[in-house]
């Protein structure tokens, strides 16, 4: 029931699409530098939606995604049917066999090289195959183009250009607690401001899963409203559908670093190693979350927060992030929900129950039994129960109880026999043939 994905194939193209261009966005670009960034991402390449291969993009696609994402936002980037479709040029069987050949002696060579070739020395009628056809059919064979080698790249350090514009994600180990007879792991989800270095959201949990990540992000977004775009690395606590989609829908860039390349974090690694030599070595013995969790918010209010720091020239994070101007916070609390609500079909038993990730939850309309309903359920707050939307309305979902469910007094469903009205179709036309009654047809 945490399943947080596209609603189809068209939305999970444009998420992906928003994705790459995305970040260029919330960057204040000068004359050239659009060109430029994406000249860097026609480099790239990108695994699409439902496909096991990357590919590259080139740069009048990515200008054209730019200026689409613009105007438009998300709706304008979902992938519009072919004109053409089904009208698909066919390539004869030695057409096939030759470009099949070049691709496995040749694997470096791009398509439009192989056919720029092969109409250059007479095999080929200039248009006859188009790079599309081609490339399908290499990808039907597992011939795809064999990536280019990237080179070393240089390093520089990098700050976005406001606070707000960008926030890192993370979660830090820390030390283990004793509690209720166990011993159970601290897990740190910990949100930070790339220009202020000011903490919007620190919390400690048991767990390093999504939705302990949401709750965290629910809460940094309430407070300080929605970041231009978030940064994380490549955990599966940060690569799940949910996030993902809350975040396209949202309009926040979710970005990525490389895998392995943990220089590229180097902030919020730095608030780490802060964290701990200030507080996390420091903490004994304690017994629950809250107790952490306390000692933790002491730690950013009376002395992160207030204290110089060499990278914003002696400033402090808090004078750096409330002394700045910001945009006006438009997302309000139904644009939250909205984009953290999940939707899926489920059978209503016969018994009037559905089960949701291992629960069993009753519903009261027992007319719904055995049908296909479409359940709902808002990730912002996980404690709140699913409920049933049938027909524009709004059915609650409360948990199961068999033991109430023992004593509590059947509802009687209609039965025939009990006539109240007089209604007997037999009867009537019974009689209309005998005469006894007129045929209401026959009237002049």
């Amino acid at each position: 029931m945490h399943e947080l994905t596209p609603t189809d194939h068209r939305e999970a193209v444009a998420i992906f699409r928003s994705e790459i261009i995305g970040a260029l966005l919330r960057r204040e670009l000068t004359r050239g530098e659009l060109g430029a960034a994406l000249q860097t991402l026609s480099q790239q390449r990108f695994r699409p939606p439902h496909s096991s291969r990357t590919r590259t993009f080139s740069i009048p696609t990515l200008e054209r995604w730019y200026y689409a994402y613009r105007s438009g936002g998300l709706e304008a980037l979902r992938p519009q049917p072919r004109k053409d479709r089904g009208r698909a040029q066919n390539l004869t069987p030695a057409q096939r066999e030759l470009l099949l050949e070049i691709r496995r002696e040749y694997p470096t060579a791009s398509v439009p090289l192989i056919l720029r070739t092969l109409s250059a020395d007479g095999r080929l009628s200039t248009g006859e195959v188009s790079p599309p056809t081609v490339r399908r059919l290499y990808r039907e064979h597992g011939l795809d183009r064999l990536p280019a080698r990237e080179g070393k790249t240089v390093r520089l350090r990098w700050q976005a250009e406001r606070p707000g514009a960008l926030w890192h994600g993370d979660v830090c180990y820390g030390p283990s607690i004793r509690t209720g007879g166990k011993t159970l792991p601290i897990r740190i989800h910990g949100l930070i401001d790339d220009a202020s270095r000011y903490v919007v959201a620190l919390e400690a949990h048991h767990t390093e899963r999504e939705v302990d990540m949401l709750a965290v992000f629910v809460r940094a977004l309430r407070r300080h409203g929605p970041p231009g775009a978030l940064y994380l690395d490549n955990g599966s606590t940060y690569r799940g559908d949910h996030l993902r989609t809350a975040c396209a829908r949202l309009g926040i860039s979710l970005l990525h670093a490389r895998p392995y390349d943990a220089p590229a974090r180097g902030k919020i690694e730095r608030f780490w190693k802060t964290l701990r030599a200030g507080c996390l070595d420091f903490l004994g013995t304690l017994s629950s979350l809250h107790d952490v969790n306390v000692r933790l918010w002491a730690f950013l209010d009376q002395h992160y927060h207030r204290a110089a720091h060499a990278a914003l020239l002696g400033r402090s994070p808090a004078a750096a992030y409330h002394g700045a101007e910001r945009t006006i916070d438009a997302l309000d609390e139904h644009q939250l929900r909205t984009a953290l609500t999940v939707r899926l079909r489920r059978r209503v038993r016969r018994d009037n129950t559905l089960s949701i990730d291992g629960t069993d939850y009753e519903l009261d309309q027992g007319f719904l039994s055995g049908r296909l309903v479409t359940v709902a359920r808002c990730l912002v707050d996980v404690a709140e129960p699913p409920w049933v939307e049938h027909e524009h309305q709004h059915l609650s979902l409360h948990p199961l109880d068999p033991v109430r469910n023992a004593r509590r007094k059947r509802r009687h469903r209609w039965t025939p026999g009990e006539k109240t009205v007089p209604f007997d179709p037999p009867g009537a036309l019974l009689d209309r043939a005998s005469g006894r009654r007129g045929n209401p047809e026959d009237k002049p």
